[in-house]
């Protein structure tokens, strides 16, 4: 007796079953892999660089240099950032999230604004080199002004009462939250550093309050 001829299904039944069956291709891992790496040697490369721009300084410090301490080629530096101003923006990048001040009681904006970036100091190591690179090199100066232009001057403006002068508050708060900032986490001045997180934010947050929302004096 004649075997019955193969339904129009069975192609791809048998093709499906060969895909399930079939050993993963070796180099679909390596591609997987790749990202990974590539991520892990960009971590590395920034963190060696924040460190030694702190420590050196832009002008003194070398891509060789930065390699050595990050355990890579120095070509590898250079595929990914392309020369050391390349690599001192992407080092040098930073967010700073702050909060929107309109969200919250308006007797309130200074002790929030004040929490947030004590928070951030003491989380994000990239702030504090920054700051370190910041007070020697005027590269890393314009990275912090660019900082509080972009990112802090449209936060004031929501809260202030006069949205005009929101450039010259902003200078004001940051010579509170940057000047404790350098004492606390660059200088280490000891009574700054021994104060408690709630307790540099008291002394801090009216200061900053009256920079925000007080009337012109």
């Amino acid at each position: 007796m004649a075997e019955p001829a193969p339904s129009r299904d069975a192609a791809p039944d048998v093709a499906r079953a060969a895909s399930v069956d079939a050993p993963p291709d070796p180099a679909d891992a390596m591609d997987a892999a790749r990202p990974r790496r590539s991520d892990a040697t960009r971590a590395a490369i920034l963190a060696a660089a924040r460190d030694r721009f702190a420590a050196d300084g832009y002008e003194r410090a070398t891509i060789r240099a930065i390699a050595r301490d990050a355990a890579i080629d120095p070509s590898m530096v250079m595929r990914y950032y392309g020369n050391k101003a390349g690599l001192f923006a992407a080092a040098s990048e930073i967010e700073v999230h702050a909060p929107d001040l309109s969200h919250f009681p308006r007797d309130e904006a200074g002790a929030r604004l004040v929490r947030h970036f004590v928070e951030r100091w003491e989380c994000d190591e990239t702030l504090t080199a920054m700051m370190r690179v910041g007070v020697t090199n005027e590269a890393g100066a314009e990275r912090m002004r660019g900082v509080f232009a972009d990112q802090i001057k449209p936060v004031l403006a929501a809260v202030c009462p006069v949205p005009e002068e929101a450039p010259t508050r902003a200078a004001l708060i940051a010579s509170q939250i940057l000047g404790m900032a350098l004492c606390r986490y660059v200088l280490h001045i000891p009574p700054a550093v021994g104060l408690s997180r709630d307790e540099l934010i008291a002394w801090l947050a009216p200061t900053v309050q009256r920079y925000l929302t007080a009337e012109h004096p």
